[in-house]
């Protein structure tokens, strides 16, 4: 099985690599930008599968595809989030939301060999054609205004712009405002991703979910990686994972 990886972060390229291929499947080949992947696509066979970031440091990965007709199948890699691309599964194809979780891709790689195993093929160009429509277009959805927290035997509500950022500790999710007080909250950090707007808050790491106007300060750390500092959680370093510091600078503008 030929397999490849389109990824511009080579860090985060690297790591994708080392767990799939602690799923037994070979990596063959990594790219990192639009121009080199058509280069490299008018040289080679088409692989059987394409790990997809659909940013590229010189262009979306649609390119590609729009410059040449591949039918590989792919998995994509994305920070973009969740709600906008549900219809992803709609036409099996599956998507990986960075940072990458290994469960979710081994779910994903069994998918593959599921599509394989029965040959039941897709419209590749359709799909494509829908997606970066969405990307462009997306859907319109509502963001959470407002947080309720139990506080005793009573229930407190807490708007959106007094959160100074979410946590999660001991397995437990957390709120914390700007006045230095923290809750605790129903659900996970990956279900609040999805009831918050992303021009406003960004999920900075595994634990760490920060809004734009709660950063005082950003520091260079160890790794490559960023150091947020906020205005009164100090518990605990907040670190800016080093595969999304990318996408935190784009973020951040």
């Amino acid at each position: 099985m030929n397999i490849i990886i389109i990824e511009d972060e080579k860090p985060a390229a690297r790591l994708l690599q080392r767990k799939v291929e602690k799923l037994g499947l070979n990596v063959s080949t990594m790219l990192h930008s639009v121009e080199e992947s058509l280069d490299w696509f008018q040289n080679n066979p088409h692989p059987d599968l394409i790990f997809l970031d659909i940013q590229l440091s010189d262009g979306l990965s649609f390119e590609i595809f729009e410059a040449i007709d591949i039918k590989s199948a792919i998995i994509f890699t994305t920070a973009y989030d969740e709600y906008a691309l549900r219809a992803f599964k709609l036409n099996s194809i599956d998507y990986l939301l960075k940072p990458i979780d290994e469960d979710d891709l081994e779910v994903a790689v069994k998918k593959f060999k599921m599509r394989t195993q029965t040959n039941s093929g897709s419209n590749l160009s359709l799909d494509f054609e829908m997606i970066k429509q969405m990307l462009v277009n997306p859907v319109d959805k509502s963001y959470k205004k407002r947080f309720t927290v139990k506080v005793g035997q009573q229930l407190k509500l807490i708007p959106v712009d007094e959160v100074e950022c979410f946590y999660s500790e001991n397995k437990g999710t957390y709120l914390h405002t700007v006045d230095n007080r923290d809750y605790l909250l129903d659900g996970t950090l990956e279900q609040l991703e999805n009831d918050l707007d992303p021009k406003d808050f960004f999920r900075v790491s595994r634990k760490f979910i920060i809004p734009m106007k709660g950063i005082k300060e950003i520091q260079v750390h160890t790794n490559s990686r960023l150091k947020i500092i906020l205005s009164t959680y100090t518990e605990d370093e907040v670190i800016v994972a080093r595969e999304r510091v990318n996408d935190f600078k784009e973020w951040i503008g």
